[in-house]
């Protein structure tokens, strides 16, 4: 074996390369920091990276692909004063480090001042690195990859003979290792785990064929739904859609399934993340400290949950995360800003260089049946197609399908639609957050009940 490599677990040996050693990895981050003090630069930050995974997929029983990925990367990024250059590679070679950095050195030396640039105040870094229990490698081989996939897929087709063909059960599992590292002397990183299980079906009947799918995703395998269940709801999803219909122009009370209602919320931190800000690109610009939901509505990051698939004890540039309110009683209280962004605005970062980590929209008490009732008549939106949002302006249009409600009850599917209104408006007129929060991601939301949306079809 590579003597720069120590072993995983021996259970994880057989189909996941083995995680190199931390030592390794800062020993590289030592290496790439002293070779910039040797060109003379200012300030140097630099990230090491590995991950080793399996993927399968498996349609209508016979293996469609079977992957094992292996990457590795090291990144570094050099400041002359406030000129700044970066490079990176995937060889971690002496020489291969010499080069990088002397490509980005060469880079900062033609590159114009930015007053802004630089690493993160030295401050904000963050001191001590608490376990947030976010690794844990799957003793997975790929016979039992296959295996897991085949049990998925056969558990959607055998659930009704209307399900006519699949697009395949699919299993993954992924182990990774990142080091950051700068000249103000900080260098951390921790090693994380991510598993999945999907099933996508196609259920066909005389009036046409619908295909729908489902999946499951964790940190820890045990916490995986399991291949049955994973299977059937597949199946129920795309045979519940059987029988769709289109609906005529109207303006309607609009619910989002719990894994829809995420996106909506992605869109509003889109709209508050520092380089929108201060491009003056963003519909939200100018409204901290102004309400931009209902009192009811508050949004929390809370970025160091155990087990949390958007968990991080510190962000990108090495700055400590910690629990915010970004909003509270619907007033927005804090932006998304990296170092640079916040800079630009004359503000602190908050700790959110490389995205956001755990938002979770404070649930309400209503299940789904009830907000079916409370959304009396009207549309359930339970997929959405296309990208038409415009961050700017806040116009939001895109291709819908789902069930139409009356009287809050579903009478039938619908399809071909277009669902669209403006995101400003969209977020003051939430109506309830459902207690159906979906977890599976960075951004953990219930359905969200909208006051009115319009809906286009014939």
């Amino acid at each position: 074996m590579n003597p720069e490599f120590q072993s995983m677990p021996e259970a994880i040996a057989p189909t996941i390369a083995p995680m190199p050693a931390r030592e390794r990895l800062e020993t590289l981050i030592a290496d790439i920091l002293a070779e910039a003090q040797v060109q003379g630069v200012t300030a140097t930050e630099a990230a090491v990276s590995f991950a080793s995974a399996l993927s399968v997929t498996v349609r209508l029983g016979e293996v469609e692909t079977l992957e094992h990925h292996r990457q590795r990367g090291l990144a570094v990024t050099v400041y002359f004063g406030q000129s700044r250059g970066s490079a990176s590679t995937a060889d971690w070679r002496p020489e291969a480090i010499r080069d990088t950095v002397q490509s980005a050195c060469a880079i900062a030396r033609h590159t114009a001042a930015d007053p802004y640039a630089g690493l993160a105040d030295p401050e904000r870094l963050v001191r001590e690195i608490p376990d947030l229990d976010l690794y844990h490698p799957w003793a997975l081989s790929a016979e039992e990859a296959i295996d897991l996939a085949r049990e998925c897929e056969a558990a959607a087709l055998a659930l009704d003979p209307r399900i006519r063909n699949s697009e395949g059960g699919s299993v993954a599992t992924r182990a990774g290792l990142v080091m950051y590292g700068n000249s103000h002397g900080f260098c951390g990183g921790y090693p994380t785990t991510r598993h999945s299980l999907s099933c996508s079906v196609i259920a066909q009947d005389a009036e046409g064929m619908q295909r729908n799918h489902w999946h499951t995703v964790a940190r820890d395998r045990t916490e995986l739904e399991t291949p049955v269940a994973v299977g059937q709801k597949a199946g129920r999803r795309a045979l519940r859609r059987l029988g769709s219909r289109r609906l005529g122009t109207r303006q309607v009370p609009v619910l989002f399934a719990p894994e829809l209602a995420r996106g909506l919320i992605g869109h509003f931190i889109a709209a508050i993340r520092g380089g929108a800000l201060y491009r003056k690109s963003s519909f939200l610009l100018d409204r901290l400290g102004t309400p931009v939901f209902p009192d009811f509505v508050t949004l929390r990051e809370r970025p160091r949950l155990p087990k949390a698939l958007g968990s991080a004890p510190f962000d990108s540039e090495g700055v400590a995360t910690a629990d915010r309110d970004v909003v509270s009683d619907g007033v927005l209280r804090g932006y998304v800003l990296d170092s640079y962004s916040a800079r630009r605005l004359g503000m602190q970062t908050t700790g959110n260089a490389g995205g956001t980590h755990n938002l979770i929209v404070e649930p309400g008490s209503l299940g789904q049946e009830e907000l079916l009732r409370q959304l009396d008549t009207g549309l359930w939106v339970t997929e959405l197609l296309g990208h038409g949002v415009n961050l700017v302006t806040g116009d939001y249009s895109r291709g819908a399908s789902g069930f139409w409600v009356e009287q809050g009850q579903v009478r039938y599917p619908v399809h071909e639609i277009t669902i669209a209104g403006n995101l400003n408006d969209l977020f003051r007129g939430v109506v309830a957050v459902g207690a159906d929060v979906d977890m599976r991601g960075g951004i953990r939301c219930g359905s969200l009940l909208l006051e009115r949306m319009t809906v286009a079809g014939e």
